[in-house]
């Protein structure tokens, strides 16, 4: 099952890259940067992850030798990669748009030949 996580996480990483390599509008390559943050962030998650530990929250009362618990800081990254990406997403998504309005296009090509 995890194999398919790692799978997974690399066509994301690998879509998004596509994407954003080949694709010439603006709104496509900030869609392709999204894909690709998706799939590093199932990577992350896991790459922390272990059949058959437990979260780690206790008590001193609960904790004995053979506790096995998960490692909570590729979570914590996550989750912090979760709250960047969306801030990235939105600065994106809002310089997108001052583009169009001042060129009239979202075609890369088109606004460095305008550019010139």
């Amino acid at each position: 099952m995890i194999l398919m996580n790692y799978i997974c996480a690399f066509f994301l990483m690998a879509l998004g890259l596509y994407t954003v390599v080949t694709k010439h509008n603006l709104l496509k390559t900030v869609i392709g940067l999204s894909i690709m943050d998706y799939g590093v962030n199932l990577l992350i998650v896991s790459v922390g992850f272990h059949p058959g530990g437990t979260a780690p929250i206790f008590s001193f009362t609960e904790l004995h030798p053979e506790s096995f618990f998960v490692d909570p800081i590729p979570q914590a990254l996550t989750l912090t990669s979760i709250v960047i990406s969306a801030c990235v997403t939105a600065m994106s998504l809002a310089l997108v748009m001052k583009i169009y309005e001042q060129y009239g296009t979202m075609d890369t090509r088109e606004v460095r030949r305008l550019r010139g």
